[in-house]
């Protein structure tokens, strides 16, 4: 599909039933639960080296700083007079650590609903994790997590409120770049904001209802079972894509025997 058509798609869509898409979000989870919770475990996997790569850079620094820098002492005890270099270095670290988390989570995610597909529709095809990692839309990849974590940092620094606003056509650019991993990056981020705007108190509403009660559920199991129960929240955005955009199965059913025989 072309961006005309799903622009046209968008524009006149259908009233969506709440019931329905909550319901129909249930029963997917029924079936991807085990692929959610290892997504969820990836992200914490891959998590642990980059904080490191962050911390331990800052330990050693520390130390460095602490018998470099003078000390101002008063009456109470002292205080430190941390070093440009130490302040300019956790700087860029921090910052490298959340733009690579970002990317990291993003591209997970797009590959979630990417199996989600799978899954719903009784495909054929390889529940590949790191599909958005391979090397024909890894730069890709690398960019939209890049886009949206600026956009979620713009509207953090404009007020509150904006980020209200954002997360909705957000959760949208993981599912238009799952199904639809060729189309240009500003393509894809025309049509999750126009999505996002179409639908977005629908959509506002199942995430927060799906996200609370998961999140009961998961406190229900022990505290662990968070973990277990996170995946759901992501799906009713899915089921809205799917009814409101749909897919172009013919197109879909070659390129994933394309991806079984290679």
């Amino acid at each position: 599909m072309n961006i005309t058509d799903i622009q046209q798609r968008i524009q006149y869509a259908k009233q969506i039933d709440f019931g329905t898409i909550f319901n129909q979000s249930i029963e997917l989870f029924k079936k991807v639960w085990v692929q959610g919770l290892v997504t969820v475990l990836l992200n914490g996997v891959l998590a642990i080296p980059l904080i490191m790569i962050v911390y331990i850079p800052l330990i050693f620094l520390g130390f460095f700083d602490m018998y470099t820098t003078d000390y101002n002492y008063y009456d109470s005890g002292y205080q430190q007079d941390f070093s440009p270099l130490l302040v300019l270095v956790s700087l860029l670290l921090y910052v490298f650590a959340i733009a690579t988390l970002s990317i990291v989570a993003f591209g997970l995610q797009a590959g979630f609903y990417r199996i989600c597909k799978l899954r719903d529709l009784e495909l054929l095809g390889k529940e590949d994790y790191f599909f958005f990692f391979k090397k024909q839309y890894l730069g890709k990849t690398v960019k939209l997590g890049l886009v949206c974590v600026g956009i979620a940092m713009l509207a953090t620094m404009l007020c509150f409120f904006p980020v209200f606003y954002v997360m909705i056509p957000l959760t949208y650019v993981y599912l238009f770049y799952a199904f639809n991993p060729d189309k240009p990056i500003s393509e894809i981020i025309n049509l999750s904001f126009s999505l996002g705007n179409k639908k977005w108190f629908i959509t506002f509403g199942l995430i927060f209802v799906a996200g609370f009660l998961s999140g009961i559920v998961g406190l229900m199991m022990c505290g662990v079972g968070i973990y277990v129960t996170q995946s759901f929240g992501r799906l009713p955005s899915y089921f809205i894509y799917k009814d409101v955009v749909g897919f172009d199965e013919e197109d879909d059913i070659v390129k994933i025997g394309e991806e079984v025989r290679f």
